[in-house]
Order: structure tokens, then sequence, then C-alpha cells
């Protein structure tokens, strides 16, 4: 028998600028992840020694975030002892695939009720962390991409040659980010999918990522972040070197958790379910590109769905760098209002293993917001994978 699996709630902590004296910086992750997990299971009268398990993205798996996050966040938050939990690591993509394995054990009848959430405090784990002094790729790997691969600024780099994009349509998109974040700040938009967190120096109630003053002029007076000679040799299609801070993703801190539960099981709680998932994909695509297989995800997703882009009425692509939405954009024609429509990772920063389940959360409550039907999620990984889901508003 098949199971039917539903989004019951899905919140996350404001971002917080991922440096030190950032407003989460001197709070521990699993101190951070505790309280939206309290917050989920509080917030929808769950008794927490109900969740059958806790699955938690993450990705540098080292100092305060290697012992298994998610189960001393959930014994910081009380859960009972006996709540399992593990962590997933794809990448930037890793809580987004917690909900994705989430969902389908829920389908598989192996749980009927799981949090999926994700958690990274980049002010306290700098990025690359796990691999100082360390060799990730391996020799066969480099010999078969011979001369080897490249960081994700240059593969965004090559992104942006490869489909023709110029350095004012980046960054009139990164401003426009910006702007919209700004926007649904000050509406209350994001109220409902925010938990407020509690810091050592107080309450921290909303993103401090937000800059609602960015503008397309100044972001042009900002330098390439990756340009160098010997990479322009290696690399001649790059003629003029675009990617800069302000048209890439933020460096954050934050954790977000969605609760996910069989239909049957919401339905005997007296809880509302809000969506339910159409089709699930992951894939892979070229490592050097590195950021483009959001493009077959995609693709992949929709056939499953036995959708096309026309029927999605809201589509949240991870802005990891700015050429990553818009070379999607160029490939499907779908219109800026559905893209993005709150703003991303430009502007609310990226929280690696957070950001999948971040985005969920501002999708389907943008979705319950505005009365859009279907939402599509995709994010582009390290290693040149992509996870993509399509969901369906049901409340």
């Amino acid at each position: 028998m098949k199971h039917n699996a539903v989004i019951v709630d899905a919140l996350r902590s404001p971002m917080g600028k991922g440096k030190p004296g950032g407003a989460l910086s001197e709070l521990h992750a699993n101190e951070l992840l505790a309280q939206v997990l309290k917050a989920i299971v509080e917030r929808n009268g769950v008794d927490p020694g109900t969740v059958d398990d806790i699955l938690v993205g993450c990705v540098s798996q080292v100092g305060e975030q290697s012992g298994t996050p998610g189960r001393m966040a959930a014994l910081a938050a009380g859960f009972p002892e006996h709540v399992p939990s593990t962590t997933i690591d794809r990448k930037c993509g890793s809580s987004q695939q917690a909900v994705h394995f989430a969902a389908q054990g829920i389908m598989a009848g192996a749980y009927d009720l799981v949090i999926a959430a994700g958690i990274e405090s980049m002010s306290r784990i700098p990025m690359g962390s796990s691999r100082i002094g360390q060799d990730p790729v391996g020799p066969s790997v480099q010999e078969r991409y011979a001369p080897g691969l490249v960081g994700q600024g240059v593969s965004a780099e090559l992104v942006a040659s490869r489909w023709e994009l110029s350095r004012s349509q980046l960054d009139e998109y990164s401003a426009r980010s910006h702007q919209r974040a700004a926007e649904c700040r000050e509406s209350g938009a994001f109220e409902r999918e925010i938990v407020s967190i509690t810091t050592p120096q107080g309450v921290f109630s909303a993103d401090e990522t937000i800059r609602a003053s960015s503008s397309p002029e100044g972001l042009a007076g900002l330098q390439p972040a990756f340009e160098n000679a010997d990479l322009s040799e290696r690399f001649p299609e790059i003629t003029d070197w675009k990617i800069t801070a302000g048209n890439s993703s933020q460096i954050t801190d934050g954790a977000s958790a969605l609760l996910i539960m069989s239909e049957e099981r919401a339905n005997a709680l007296g809880l509302k379910p809000l969506a339910r998932f159409v089709s699930f994909d992951v894939c892979g695509d070229n490592p050097l590109l590195m950021l483009t297989a959001p493009i077959p995800a995609t693709r992949r997703a929709l056939k499953k769905a036995g959708m096309t882009p026309e029927q999605i009425d809201h589509f949240e692509v991870n802005e990891a760098f700015a050429p990553v939405p818009l070379a999607w954009q160029k490939e499907f024609g779908v219109s800026d209002e559905r893209l993005n429509p709150c703003g991303g990772a430009i502007a609310l920063g990226h929280p690696l293993g957070a950001s999948g389940a971040r985005l969920m959360t501002t999708m389907l409550h943008s979705l319950l917001r505005n009365g859009g039907r279907y939402g599509l999620q995709t994010m582009c990984e390290a290693g040149g994978m992509a996870n993509a889901t399509i969901i369906e508003r049901i409340a």
C-alpha cells in the first residue's frame, strides 16, 4: 500500500551573517537547530516522542557539527532519548535530500512522522574546514577531467560564458534578489516561516543578510573574485570575468525544518496538510561546469510528474551564483515573476546544509500566501549534481 506524504509545517531560523559578529555566530550549531526542532513540534502540538526519525542535512561535519547534529539538537530540545537522527551530505542540496528521504520513507511505509531539517553554522565552522590540506577529488577524477576540476566560482564563470550572460545581467538579477527579499521582509511575508532564535545577545527575529539598498550600479563597482591569469589561459572562453561577492550567495548561519507525515497520521492528529509531494529527482551533470545539473533535474522532475513549466506557479532555483538561475531560466523560458519571487541566496544567504529545507519552507509559505498550486525547487550541488522537487499546495 502506497502512503501519501504531506508537509504539515515548515520553519526556518532568520539568516545570520556567517562571520564573527553575525547575529547567530555565538550560538553553537546544535543549539540553533534545537530551537527550530522544538518550535516545529510545539507549534503543531506534536508529541516529540512520536517522531520516527530526524533527517538532517549538514555539509561541514567537523568540529561542532561532527557529532550527528540532529541527534544532539533533539536531545538539547528535550526530545525523548529514543528518537533517532542521521546526517545527510549532498553538499548544497543536503536538506533537500533529507526532505526526499523523509517523504520517500513515508511513501514506502517505513515512517509515519519525520522531521527533515538542515543546519550550517558557517561562522563557527568555515566552509572547507573538512578538507583543509586534503585533496577531496583524487587522481583518477583529475585525470578523467584533465587538466583538472575547478572551484565553483570558476564554474560559475564558465556557465556565464556558455549561456552568454553579461556582467550587467548578473548584477541586475542580484540587486533584484535583495529588493524582493526586502519587500517580503517589510510586508511581513516571512513572519510565518521564521522562528525567533534566542542567542547570548538576545532574541534574533529577522534576516540580517538583506541589503534593501542594493543596486546594479553599486554592484558594478565590485571586482571579480576569481580572475586568474593561469585560468584565463586554460579557459579562453572566459573573456570577461564577472563573478563577484555581490552576484554570489552569502556565507550564512541558519537552520530549517519541515514536519512531514503520512496523510493518515496527519488526519489522526487533527493536523491540516499544507502540501503533497508530486515528484522527485536527483541527477548528475558535468562536474567541470558543476552548476548546471538543475537543468536536467528539472526536466526529469517535470517528466515524472507529467507536467510542463507553464503549470508551475513558483520556482525556487538556488542562487549559488547569479548565472545558475539565469542559465536555468534561459533553458525553460520562465517569467521573472515566477522565479525566486521572494529573493534567494544572494539576498537571504546560503547556509549550505540548511538551504534545501530553507528554500522549500519559503516556497511553501509563498504558495500558501498567494494561492499558487504547484512549486518546483532545484539546487546545484558540488561535483555537478542537483535535486529537484515538485510539491502541490493542498491547504
